[in-house]
């Protein structure tokens, strides 16, 4: 019995069943209660911040100190996202994937491009709206800025697959663009850096403004109980510790998912083709793509208007909202929440749903 007892198997399960009682057996905490002031000032001190209202003020928050903003260059910029000059075919535009009255992507699994081209690791388009406020682009996070990641679908082959040299001849071709670029850069030709910094400035001006940012701004009524709640746990429960700042995300490269569960290795000897190694992802491995280096670091999302957003994850798996949340609660912050704390921060997300600002 003894050597049954100091047997590895057996004190490896025995630590497993103490660590899966703990939840039942610790007494569980209870969830913050603010007051809508409090609630406010906690999310307003995390720098959870509303979207700015004007001009002036939205200036402050997102001009480029290496591409200044001006309403010529943001006019240019908009001309060119909505022109499919920039593709080969001339049959897309940076539109195309961006639908900014629904969301700023395109709600499919993966980005289809030039001639019917999808994207080859089956990711799908990351909103535009906000993107300015973010960190990183990209889902590995690779470019700096939006000017940066303009230039990368122009030349993807299964996007508009264009080179930079050709985008300059074709759009030199064109005498009333190429007036209006000399206006704005004050240059005799057009030049693909000075497209991205055009399409960039455009993109700087693409912010939201929903219920969150007017209950940020002080009517209580714009939020309701519910969505509150939802607000307290995801500050409570350490969703803010990723998805931070104005834009709700956006700012840091993290690992996904950060943790993995006795189940998930039970289902992998079980069955062979969940194996970790090949499916490291709590849903479907589709477009077998690891991020940044490899090894599965991702740029966390922007989360306003996550909930025009479907499907989710970089390869568009996962199409409810709902088990997004799921997911992530119990694979990144290691405390799954039950259904009425979904159902609460869902009821949140969709407070982050907004309408572009227009800058006058």
């Amino acid at each position: 019995m003894k050597k049954f007892l100091l047997h590895p198997m057996t004190i490896t399960v025995g630590v497993i069943v103490v660590l899966s009682s703990l939840p039942f057996v610790m007494p569980s905490q209870d969830m913050a209660k603010w007051s809508d002031k409090e609630l406010r000032e906690t999310a307003i001190s995390l720098n959870m911040l509303p979207v700015p209202k004007t001009y002036k003020e939205m200036l402050k928050v997102v001009d480029n100190p290496e591409n200044p903003l001006t309403r010529e260059k943001i006019a240019l910029g908009k001309k060119l996202f909505f022109d499919t000059k920039l593709s080969r075919d001339k049959s897309i535009n940076c539109a195309t994937c961006h639908i900014l009255e629904d969301g700023g992507d395109d709600n499919i699994p993966t980005a289809i491009g030039f001639s019917g081209r999808a994207n080859p690791h089956h990711l799908n388009s990351p909103t535009v709206l906000n993107s300015a406020l973010a960190k990183y682009e990209f889902w590995d996070g690779r470019a700096k800025d939006v000017e940066e990641q303009a230039g990368g679908p122009v030349q993807a082959p299964f996007e508009m697959n264009m080179t930079p040299k050709e985008v300059e001849d074709r759009l030199n071709k064109d005498s009333d663009l190429k007036d209006e670029f000399k206006k704005v850069f004050n240059k005799d030709r057009v030049v693909f850096g000075d497209v991205q910094k055009a399409i960039g400035a455009y993109e700087r001006t693409l912010l939201t403004r929903g219920a969150y940012d007017e209950f940020l701004d002080g009517d209580d009524s714009a939020m309701s109980t519910s969505a509150k709640r939802g607000l307290t746990l995801f500050i409570t429960k350490g969703c803010k510790g990723c998805h931070a700042g104005m834009s709700v995300g956006g700012q840091i490269i993290v690992k996904f998912p950060l943790r993995r569960y006795l189940e998930d290795y039970l289902g992998a000897i079980l069955n062979p083709k969940l194996s970790i190694k090949d499916n490291p992802y709590p849903f479907e491995n589709l477009g077998q793509y690891y991020g940044r280096d490899e090894k599965q670091f991702f740029r966390e999302p922007i989360l306003r208007n996550i909930t025009k957003t479907k499907p989710y994850f970089h390869n568009g798996a996962v199409k409810d909202i709902k088990e997004v949340v799921r997911i992530m609660s119990k694979y990144q912050l290691g405390d799954e929440f039950n259904k009425k704390q979904i159902d609460d921060v869902v009821e949140f997300l969709k407070t982050l749903e907004g309408k572009i600002v227009e800058y006058r």
